[in-house]
């Protein structure tokens, strides 16, 4: 099997089967995103700890199949990293969807890195990068408590 197609099953995969597609009790910070293009939506679940670590993440939503690979993906990832982990992790993913060929982060394993570099052919077709990066702007909106819903289309 090569890269393309590894790519493509994990992006099938958690976009048919999304990890972590509920809400969590007890969260404690929460946000919602909407892709008005093509109707994503996303509420991202947060439970943080007294560390500021991650306990519990999780999202509720529909959208597309890489809207909703995203959210499961990053969700899995996030679980019991630090918020200055977690930041630089959105940062790095962000930057590699938009811009780099590769993800400059130490914080993930091998797997986890090629989880993440799956949804970087995105970059090839500008309107569904609104769609991978929803749930991750989702999420920042949540960590730094935005009351305001993020909104894909006044992202850059």
């Amino acid at each position: 099997m090569n890269l393309k197609e590894l790519y493509q099953e994990i992006i099938l995969d958690h976009g048919k089967n999304p990890r972590n597609l509920k809400k969590s009790e007890n969260f404690n910070k929460d946000a919602k995103g909407h892709n008005p293009l093509c109707g994503d939506k996303v509420h991202v679940f947060l439970k943080i700890d007294e560390d500021k670590k991650i306990s519990d993440i999780s999202f509720e939503g529909s959208g597309c199949a890489i809207s909703m690979a995203s959210a499961s993906i990053m969700t899995d990832l996030m679980k019991e990293k630090n918020e200055k982990e977690v930041k630089e992790l959105i940062s790095d993913f962000l930057d590699m969807i938009k811009h780099n060929p590769e993800l400059k982060s130490k914080n993930l394993d091998d797997n986890e890195k090629t989880k993440l570099m799956s949804l970087s052919g995105v970059k090839q077709y500008p309107m569904r990068v609104k769609c991978a990066t929803l749930a991750w702007h989702t999420l920042t909106s949540a960590i730094n408590n935005s009351q305001n819903e993020t909104n894909s289309e006044k992202l850059d």
